[in-house]
């Protein structure tokens, strides 16, 4: 009999739970449906707050987890220092790492750390993060084409101050007049320019309109010019560039009628 009444109460109490759980879960839910609601419409520190008790009551809830790091995120202003700006990137990144101790391929979590540190220019921490999203996700055409972009300013700063040095303007054509600076560059950059132009590549090579990956091709290839030793190396280089710029404009016109002929469309069906 003892037995009997040990098995019933442990089964009462667990039915307890579950209905406390499964409670628990609906504010849960609840508290995401409201702080989507401010989300959507730009209150992000209201969101913040539905977000936070929405974790509270389900610490396993990763799309609360989620929408409480974006939230943070929101509200930081790229290029502001102050001391509440940087906090608020810190919190939206520790809000992001928490989904990724869960869910450690979660490309969103990874591709908005790595946006994070793109826009305070830490490049080593973007690098890192951008080619942990690739290990995530060997489609994320856009971590290959951040990699281009942080190549390419990492070789433009260093080469404009090197013809700044020389007495060299901006616009005035290459390559770079003094062998021994010339050489010096070449030894430090064309590894970095290299690799920013395969990774812009298999950005491409994923998505082949991707137009902002074609305009990087064209800047690294006038980098690489400018360091070339050689007339025919610097010509080739030139060329190529010229040949992304032309490219880049002829897919941007290519979507933009695209975009017109669906629009027209979306208006011939209405008036139907």
């Amino acid at each position: 009999m003892k037995l009997n009444r040990t098995v019933l109460a442990l089964g009462a109490a667990a039915a307890l739970l579950a209905a406390t759980t499964s409670c628990t879960r609906l504010q849960a839910r609840d508290r995401l449906n409201k702080g989507v609601h401010a989300f959507k419409s730009a209150k992000y520190a209201e969101a913040v707050e539905h977000f936070k008790v929405a974790t509270d009551l389900d610490p396993d809830f990763p799309h609360a987890r989620l929408y409480l790091a974006s939230a943070y995120m929101s509200q930081y202003i790229p290029g502001a220092e102050s001391p509440e700006n940087l906090e608020m990137a810190k919190t939206a990144r520790d809000e992001f790492q928490k989904v990724l101790d869960k869910d450690p391929k979660n490309t969103l979590a990874l591709a908005s750390i790595a946006t994070l540190f793109f826009h305070q220019k830490k490049w080593d921490e973007c690098e890192e993060w951008n080619k942990k999203l690739i290990e995530a996700n060997a489609e994320a055409k856009e971590a290959y084409y951040t990699l281009g972009v942080i190549s390419w300013t990492r070789s433009f700063q260093k080469r404009m101050e090197a013809r700044a040095k020389l007495g060299m303007k901006p616009e005035d054509p290459g390559p770079v007049k003094d062998a021994k600076v010339r050489k010096q560059l070449a030894a430090d950059l064309l590894p970095t320019i290299n690799t920013g132009i395969d990774n812009l590549t298999k950005a491409l090579s994923i998505d082949k309109e991707y137009d902002d990956a074609m305009a990087y091709m064209n800047l690294l290839h006038r980098e690489r010019a400018d360091l070339q030793d050689e007339k025919d190396a610097y010509k080739k280089d030139t060329d190529d560039a010229d040949m992304w710029v032309q490219k880049t404009l002829e897919t941007k016109k290519l979507k933009q009628q695209r975009l017109a002929e669906k629009q027209a469309q979306g208006i011939i069906r209405e008036d139907k």
